[in-house]
């Protein structure tokens, strides 16, 4: 962070250091925090940095054209850039505090059914990418990571012995997920059988290492799987972060407790988990129309 951006208002670069060096903020959100002051920049330049509510109506119509969620986003981020002013006395109001962020049509995640995953799942170990590529469905499946959890994980964050990963999740929490049998073998013969044969530059701790040597990035899965999922005919739209929301409700499904589901998943707040017990819910209304003889409607 050392690094100045440029497109940025007044003070923008110091309130990004203070993001990352005050509130340990994570690469990725503060470039979706500076993404935002970019679009408030160009605004600006005839501008003080003192707007009145006039002016924050008008900003707001140059962002007419943004998802109800992108503004929102933009408008959350900008009311923290002006709270850091207003605390550093650059301004004498935060203009951004009474500003309602627009409601969001609550929306259930997408998950793939028990049949999907299976499918996904089932891969016929034949080479070093067959052998990397289920153990990392398997992993992802069985433990809920994130896809940005998965891809910074170190072979040492798996024990064997304890049937456990230790990651690094939001907040740089540590967190320890239990692994089952199918995740465990499939991470052993990844490790044990081919890993090695990636290392093509020499030893790499990163536990997932592509045909060149380096670890995996995000769009790398996000291609296996999509490249999977087309292969397998799979039709339910899905992304690595599907996999984590189907973990969360099959477990939920199963009779697991909310809670520890909530520790699993790395939440702050219960309540962010509570979705799944709505998708949970939905699931059981459509087996019940479709199964049940008296279901459905007339």
């Amino acid at each position: 962070m050392t690094k100045r951006k440029k497109n940025l208002p007044p003070y923008g670069n110091e309130f990004l250091n203070y993001l990352y060096i005050d509130k340990n903020y994570s690469e990725n959100t503060i470039e979706s925090y500076t993404f935002e002051l970019e679009k408030l920049a160009p605004f600006l330049k005839k501008k003080n940095l003192e707007l009145n509510d006039q002016e924050i109506e008008q900003y707001i119509k140059t962002l007419q054209n943004e998802s109800t969620l992108s503004l929102s986003h933009n408008i959350s981020c900008l009311r923290s850039f002006y709270k850091f002013l207003l605390i550093n006395h650059y301004v004498k109001k935060n203009p951004f505090e009474e500003i309602a962020l627009p409601k969001q049509p609550k929306k259930l995640p997408k998950v793939l059914s028990v049949d999907e995953i299976e499918s996904l799942l089932n891969i016929p170990i034949k080479n070093a990418f067959s052998a990397r590529n289920k153990a990392i469905l398997e992993l992802m499946y069985a433990t809920g990571l994130r896809v940005s959890e998965l891809v910074n994980l170190k072979i040492g964050d798996i024990d064997f012995e304890m049937s456990i990963v230790r990651t690094m999740g939001k907040g740089k929490k540590e967190r320890i997920i239990p692994i089952g049998d199918y995740a465990l073998k499939a991470l052993y013969i990844y490790i044990y059988e081919y890993r090695n044969q990636l290392l093509i530059k020499g030893w790499n701790d990163y536990l997932f290492i592509n045909n060149h040597g380096n670890n995996l990035t995000r769009q790398a899965i996000f291609k296996m799987i999509q490249s999977l999922a087309l292969e397998k005919k799979i039709e339910t739209p899905f992304s690595p972060h599907t996999l984590r929301h189907s973990f969360a409700t099959h477990l939920l499904h199963n009779g697991a407790n909310l809670r520890d589901i909530q520790e699993m998943l790395g939440h702050s707040s219960l309540s962010t988990t509570q979705i799944y017990t709505h998708v949970s819910i939905q699931k059981l209304e459509e087996d019940y129309n479709k199964f049940h003889p008296h279901g459905g409607k007339l």
